[in-house]
């Protein structure tokens, strides 16, 4: 009989063989796509520039004038937009329902890739004097970061930035004008722009005018805040891949760490009869690590610690509108296990930024909007890359009672603990910092052959052969629909798409 450990060899040997040639096609195709779409934006020099859930037809209310741009949502991404746009000389109006500080357990966890892009719109100090934690990217309490970012860009004189809730946006012949909103003495308001940006997050009550969404909530996360104990490695956090449901740790301060479990939607026990607290103490605690029970056991006893968060899945669906494009949450959404709901945020701004630099003038939206149709193209390298890395995760390592399942989940942690390029190349993506879909379509398919070469240890029979069958039949049905919501074409074949190779119009093209 050949030794398991020999066979094993074996595997990882064709594993190493295989992965580098089917990488260096991907990867060099990949690179003339990097090479002939970014090219374009670094050619593009930077200027200054001269100082309800329905689209309302009809003005009405008082009107406060006209600005460049206006920004409906003032979290991560509208400031962050607001500040760069402000730092290249647009008057930039911004409309938040709450300037008060936000209460949520969302956009805690900022990702490598994430803070690369915050330092390249030169908001990286937005992180100090908040106890952010160094965990891979950075950590941090998400209102202390928010307030920090609307205080930079408040801080331009050409960026207005004011209290009020957009009920509606304005339109004429087909155009968006700017919106209607109630500021905070609840009067009527209407405010003009030659574009508005809808960024208001993932409660958006205007993506309808702007976009065709379908969300899923596949499941809800459990949040509240341990004190008085410590995770192992204090640089990194931590999942527990448990069952009924993976637990995520982080520190968001130098004094507390968040927790997150998660539950299916279909099964989430009452907050307010108990039934969360009894699930979370039998069904949770006893899989989270010996140094943290205790903490555990008390934050879940704290009055007011728990919080609950779902999660949505939304893909991007933007209709071409004149006048209006969607960033952020408001646009595309995906499931927080993986922490990478910012970092596709902050790109999708440093995008635009690059985008809308070489524009001297806004008025014509129509030729405006089909230069900026090129914006959901470009941005697919870094949003579908995430995405789809945490649906994926999400599927697998939720609590299921099929054994192909669980035939995955333990492929996957024999995949990472190969080493080398497959968990590093694995890492980079989660943590934006290779936002390659070609890459993410390589490790896929490799983890599929290394599951599939488990399976037949130590020697092939017509069972074993048939649990491989169900792997990759399995794995499919997980991957497929997942990759055909985040548009095949645009993701791996982008040079086909006519929008890609959108340029600035001329000052011609545009009305004076």
């Amino acid at each position: 009989m050949v030794p398991k450990s020999m066979v094993e060899q074996y595997i990882v040997g064709d594993a190493v063989v295989i992965a580098p040639l089917l990488g260096f096609v991907f990867l060099y195709y990949n690179s003339l796509v990097r090479f002939w779409g970014l090219s374009k934006l670094k050619r593009r020099a930077s200027m200054e520039f001269p100082k309800e859930n329905r689209i309302n037809k009809n003005g009405s209310g008082e009107d406060v004038g006209t600005t460049d741009i206006i920004i409906v949502g003032a979290g991560v991404a509208g400031a962050a937009l607001a500040y760069s746009l402000g730092k290249d000389g647009r008057q930039v109006r911004v409309i938040e329902r709450d300037l008060n500080p936000p209460d949520r357990i969302a956009g805690e966890s900022l990702m490598p890739g994430g803070y690369l892009k915050l330092i390249e719109l030169g908001l990286e100090d937005c992180v100090d004097e908040i106890d952010a934690q160094r965990n891979q990217g950075k950590s941090f309490h998400n209102n202390r970061f928010v307030q920090k970012l609307r205080k930079k860009a408040a801080s331009l004189h050409n960026v207005s930035l004011e209290q009020g809730t957009v009920t509606s946006l304005l339109e004429e012949n087909g155009t968006i004008k700017g919106g209607h909103y109630k500021d905070k003495s609840s009067q009527m308001l209407t405010a003009y722009a030659s574009l508005t940006v809808v960024c208001d997050g993932c409660f958006s009550n205007l993506r309808r005018s702007l976009c065709n969404p379908k969300v899923d909530v596949p499941s809800y996360f459990v949040g509240f805040i341990l004190t008085n104990c410590k995770l192992s490695d204090q640089n990194h956090g931590a999942i527990i891949l448990a069952d009924p449901s993976p637990i995520v740790f982080y520190p968001i301060s130098s004094t507390e760490i968040r927790c997150m479990v998660d539950v299916p939607s279909q099964n989430l026990p009452s907050l307010s009869n108990g039934e969360m607290s009894h699930y979370l103490k039998t069904l949770v605690a006893p899989k989270v690590f010996p140094e943290t029970y205790d903490s555990f056991i008390s934050a879940i006893e704290k009055k007011d610690n728990i919080k609950i968060m779902l999660n949505r899945i939304m893909a991007d669906a933007p209709h071409r509108t004149p006048g209006a494009l969607l960033i952020g949450d408001s646009l595309n959404m995906r499931h927080a296990i993986t922490g990478g709901g910012m970092t596709v945020a902050l790109s999708d701004v440093v995008l635009l930024r690059d985008l809308l630099r070489p524009l001297h003038d806004l008025s014509d939206a129509s030729v405006v909007c089909k230069y900026l149709q090129s914006f959901y193209t470009l941005r697919k390298p870094m949003s579908s890359t995430i995405n789809i890395l945490a649906s994926v995760l999400h599927k697998v390592f939720s609590s299921s009672s099929d054994p192909t399942i669980e035939d995955i989940q333990h492929a996957c942690i024999g995949y990472l603990r190969l080493g080398g390029v497959f968990s590093s190349g694995l890492s980079a993506m989660i943590s934006g910092l290779c936002p390659r879909p070609l890459s993410l379509a390589f490790h896929l398919f490799a983890l599929a052959i290394y599951g599939f070469g488990r399976l037949l240890l130590p020697f092939p029979s017509p069972k074993r052969l048939w649990n491989g069958a169900k792997l990759f039949w399995v794995s499919s049905n997980i991957i497929f629909p997942i990759l055909h919501s985040e548009g095949v074409r645009q993701m791996f074949f982008p040079l086909t798409v006519p929008a890609y190779y959108r340029t600035p119009p001329r000052n011609k093209d545009l009305k004076v």
